[in-house]
């Protein structure tokens, strides 16, 4: 079934920051959009100071920086003057515990005032953060903060005693552990500590290749890599948030991503306050009425969330987005996986415009290829590569990377280095990061195709991609395909060998409720994707799971299937939120 261009009107167009695509990538230098921020004397700066300190000198200091929503909807305001003077603590306390420029402070927190008051005071004592996602288990804590050294760790009593308290005698480099919520052995009290601190700091002046952000992401074996993003990252932080996610100063924005996480970070703390927003932050889990009634109570212009919830929100059905109004939305976004394309399709049918779907990993830092507010959108592409941003589709072999310029070949997703967020190392394991580039390409291990009009289309990771008889067969395809049918809630799907074909498709699918898993249900499935995919391409075995294991971000953990089938090493699984019982 083709799926028609939703296209932009002109009135549309006009409303957005970036209304011509094509000339603005033809002028846009990341020189002049470093004029953007303000920076200090001598070419130095720290995101920090962009975030908040320029916005207060500049006579914004009484417009809502953060809106906090508890868990038991009690609400808590901080103005950008509000945010000012609690970083300023924060860096102290910092200073007088013995951290100093060039530590790093690790924050292990749910989604409370005192961790985006930590990711900003950090940074302005010149120290790194590095934030840990709160449902992590002691392992993985543990192998974060022994692979980047960490010296301090922003926690709570609950997390402390259940998970961090037993690893700080193995972790050498741990100085200090600051609890949210009183004190407990040799730790700090952070609230007593900030009550007594001056509200007086001057900011620390980094180099723009100063490190500013660690962010973990799992191998599909050995250990997490630690991202090490620099200062400099703000620059792209602040013009990706203006050009793909339409941000304007006084937006009402809502990014429902964790800060465990970079897309939580980059565009839940960094992206919004440079660009002066007002940010809401909900301390609660996925809840659909509760998401639906915060869109509209708090006006939100600019919606910004995952793959996973917008599936949760279409099972839910379009009659509970229709039980609220919100004349105050104006652009959706989608990260984390590719959104498949009826999903795009029921966004546009229920709240009258599309999700925009964007890629970036936390390699690049920042949005690189978006769906922009003002481009014409086509249902499961990913976009098309931001200004300031080359990317191309090449191939990889021994002798070098070759791109290719044909519409619709497979290959890796690459792009020219050189932008702003571009990640500067992973942590203490150069070689594993030299791998990353190749005659002078990133090499992002995604693989994609860029069609006539140049629109890129994710195909699925390097080593998900299933060669069945010749052909090339994306997961993605397939599962977007067995998406569109009534039954399905989620899909992931695998290669598995065979002696004839090489590797046959096989599906994991879960159901909608008042779906049961019969072999009838099976043979339809089946049925409708060789109708919609051909015999070729379309799984050749469905398997049905309650849920699929998931990446804590949302992602179907495709390789985590494909090991339990085969038998094979699960690699790094702590990132692991769901599984597929």
């Amino acid at each position: 079934m083709d799926r028609p261009t939703i296209a932009k009107t002109p009135e549309t167009r006009k409303a957005t920051n970036m209304q011509d695509y094509a000339q603005t990538r033809a002028t846009f230098l990341w020189d002049t959009a470093e004029k953007d921020i303000d920076g200090f004397a001598g070419g130095t700066l720290n995101i920090a100071h962009e975030a908040i300190n320029r916005h207060v000198a500049a006579g914004h200091g009484d417009q809502i920086a953060l809106r906090w929503i508890g868990k038991k909807d009690d609400v808590r305001d901080f103005t950008y003057h509000d945010l000012q003077v609690q970083t300023n603590r924060f860096a102290n306390v910092l200073r007088a515990e013995g951290l100093t420029r060039g530590d790093k402070v690790y924050a292990l927190l749910g989604r409370v005032p005192e961790l985006y008051i930590a990711a900003l005071g950090t940074l302005k004592a010149g120290c790194t953060f590095c934030p840990l996602f709160s449902a992590f288990g002691p392992e993985p804590i543990h192998s974060r903060l022994e692979i980047g050294g960490g010296n301090a760790v922003i926690t709570s009593k609950r997390h402390y005693k259940r998970k961090l308290k037993s690893l700080c005698p193995d972790l050498p480099d741990l100085r200090r552990v600051f609890l949210t919520d009183g004190a407990e052995d040799d730790t700090v009290d952070l609230a007593a500590a900030m009550q007594s601190a001056s509200d007086d700091f001057e900011t620390e002046r980094m180099s723009p290749e100063d490190p500013a952000l660690l962010h973990f992401t799992s191998g599909t074996t050995g250990k997490p890599k630690g991202v090490v993003h620099v200062h400099q990252a703000v620059v792209a932080h602040h013009a990706t948030g203006r050009m793909a996610l339409d941000l304007r100063p006084g937006d009402t924005y809502w990014c429902t991503a964790d800060p465990g996480w970079v897309t939580g970070t980059s565009y839940g703390i960094v992206a919004p306050l440079t660009n002066r927003t007002t940010m809401i932050v909900d301390e609660a889990e996925f809840d659909v009425e509760r998401w639906y009634a915060t869109l509209e109570r708090e006006k939100v212009n600019v919606w910004y969330t995952a793959p996973t919830a917008i599936r949760m929100l279409m099972k839910a059905g379009a009659e509970a987005a229709a039980a609220h109004k919100f004349p105050a939305l104006r652009f959706m976004a989608s990260v984390g996986e590719p959104l498949n394309p009826e999903a795009v399709t029921w966004s546009n049918d229920t709240f009258g415009m599309p999700f925009h779907d964007n890629w970036w990993q936390t390699e690049t830092g920042g949005i690189m290829i978006a769906n922009y507010a003002a481009m014409d959108v086509k249902p499961g592409s990913m976009g098309k590569p931001l200004p300031g941003i080359d990317a191309g589709i090449v191939e990889v072999t021994d002798t070098g990377a070759r791109e290719l310029t044909e519409p619709m070949e497979i290959g890796e997703l690459a792009l020219r280095p050189g932008w702003p967020s571009m990640m500067r190392a992973y942590l203490n394991q150069e070689q594993r990061y030299q791998k990353c580039f190749r005659d002078g390409w990133y090499l992002s291990g995604d693989l994609a195709m860029r069609d006539e009009d140049g629109y890129f289309w994710f195909v699925g990771r390097s080593d998900d991609l299933i060669k069945s008889a010749g052909h090339l067969i994306g997961p993605f395809e397939v599962e977007s395909a067995l998406m569109e049918h009534d039954a399905v809630a989620e899909a992931g799907v695998i290669g598995v060998p065979d002696e004839t074909a090489g590797e046959i498709v096989k599906a994991f699918v879960a159901l909608k409720p008042g779906f049961e898993a019969t072999d009838d249900l099976r043979l339809d499935l089946i049925g409708h994707a060789r109708k919609r995919l051909g015999p070729a391409v379309a799984p050749k075995d469905i398997e049905f799971r309650k849920n699929l294991p998931k990446t804590r971000s949302g992602k179907i953990m495709r390789r985590l299937l494909k090991a339990r089938e085969l038998g094979l090493p699960e690699g790094d699984i702590s990132t692991l939120e769901s599984d597929e019982t």
